[in-house]
């Protein structure tokens, strides 16, 4: 259907040198209706080809009103995190080689006044984190005012980060007339509904597969392990054995990424961390020696879940298991890219069991059982089960009412004593005011 659309003859180029030859199915739904004008709302799977459907009617609508070029930006992305600009800057640059349109990017960790340096060259698409590009906005280095289309890419992973104030107070800056798509992993999550209410006019939605339908082309297995130390035994054989030309392997913690990269590396895998704590400079360095081939596993937080276009990545293993089926959907969309074939290997403990359960059910979705030769698992799944599959717990005792009496009778005579170790009058340490404890965000 694209070949059939009158592009402009500069972006038929860029498509051209990209090796651009069979539209993905969100790609052949949305850019006709993106072409058509207005705004759209659109839900797709991680690794669709979302981000040349947005790229190429941005580029369109840009490269034929260049007659009338405005000073500012025309085009924007905002993305939630750094990989994800990095990539996005990417595939947008690719696709413009023919073209003199110019696209930057603008994100966290990066030097300010540098930053400012490339939007006074007024580049026409600008790829941006929402935090950095309001504190540009507020000091008068972006102007946005001219803007003609508008991409918010995952929305939903914004809103998960806590940048919602930021994206309206970015939105406020923006031309009233520009044309706004909307992407998410679902239509379905809290909070997009307001967003959307708030940002679009009228739109269109396109739903390509759903939040919890995994990629066909994904074979899902689960491994048993009885303790963390068998966990990292069975990482360590699985990497050795597996012949990977790349393995990406997912922790929940930062420092449990750390460390599973420095005991691979000491067991002589080529091997790089991407967590939150490092340098965007860093980052970067990881992910391209990953690319390149240089390393052949990164051990990341789920700072790397979304954003990473990674091509051949043939295994993700979830050391730990992510807390919900969307954020498994989400790490183990970095394989199976484009229809290619892809495998997912979750480690699952005791403590693990029900939580694996409830990924599986919530994704209708069956895990193969593998053990590997000599680090086969005491453990075997919970001895009672419920229906539903989760251990069964065991039933508390039923207390004799007698009892609950004189329980009860003895509540009555303390109320109002002082507990144990406490002094009538007084209060104590910290009672009520002890700091919060933050969160590891991985």
């Amino acid at each position: 259907m694209l070949k059939s659309l009158d592009l402009h003859r500069q972006l038929r180029l860029g498509l051209d040198a990209l090796g651009y030859s069979q539209a993905t199915e969100v790609q052949e739904a949305v850019v006709p209706l993106a072409l058509a004008g207005g705004d759209l709302q659109v839900s797709a799977e991680t690794g669709s080809g979302k981000t040349l459907a947005y790229l190429i009617p941005m580029a369109q609508a840009l490269l034929v009103s260049g007659a009338d070029r405005s000073p500012g930006t025309l085009g924007l992305v905002l993305v939630p995190t750094r990989e994800l600009a990095r990539q996005v800057l990417k595939h947008c640059r690719a696709l413009l080689t023919k073209s003199q349109l110019q696209a930057q990017a603008i994100t966290g960790g990066a030097d300010f006044k540098y930053q400012k340096s490339l939007l006074r060259k007024d580049p026409e698409i600008l790829i941006a984190t929402p935090g950095r590009l309001l504190e540009h906005c507020q000091k008068g280095s972006a102007d946005l005012a001219s803007l003609k289309v508008l991409v918010l890419d995952e929305a939903d992973r914004m809103l998960d980060m806590g940048f919602r104030d930021d994206v309206s107070a970015i939105i406020e800056q923006c031309a009233s007339d520009k044309q706004v798509i909307m992407l998410s992993a679902t239509l379905g999550h809290r909070g997009l509904g307001g967003v959307a209410r708030e940002v679009l006019r009228s739109p269109r939605s396109v739903s390509i597969g759903t939040v919890r339908q995994a990629h066909s082309s994904i074979h899902h297995q689960r491994i048993l392990v009885d303790s963390p130390q068998h966990k990292d035994r069975v990482l360590l054989a699985l990497l050795q054995a597996g012949n990977f030309k790349r393995a990406l392997v997912f922790a929940n913690k930062r420092s449990t990424a750390t460390r599973l990269a420095g005991w691979l590396e000491h067991n002589q895998l080529r091997t790089g961390c991407l967590q939150g704590e490092m340098t965007t400079e860093q980052r970067k360095q990881v992910v391209t020696a990953f690319s390149d081939g240089k390393l052949g596993v990164l051990c990341a937080s789920d700072v790397a879940a979304r954003g990473l276009d990674i091509p051949e990545i043939d295994v993700v293993i979830n050391y730990d298991l992510p807390h919900s089926g969307d954020d498994y959907l989400h790490r183990t969309g970095r394989t199976g890219r484009a229809g290619a074939g892809g495998l997912a290997i979750s480690l699952v403990g005791a403590a693990e069991w029900n939580l694996m359960i409830s990924i599986q059910r919530y994704l209708k979705l069956g895990f193969e059982q593998r053990s590997l030769p000599g680090l086969k698992a005491r453990y075997s799944g919970p001895k009672k089960q419920k229906s539903s599959g989760k251990a069964a717990g065991k039933k508390k005792r039923a207390r004799p009412a007698a009892e609950k009496r004189r329980s009860r009778e003895r509540n009555r005579k303390q109320r109002g004593k002082p507990g144990p170790g406490k002094d009538r009058g007084e209060t104590p340490v910290n009672d009520g005011f002890a700091p919060l404890m933050k969160k590891d965000p991985g």
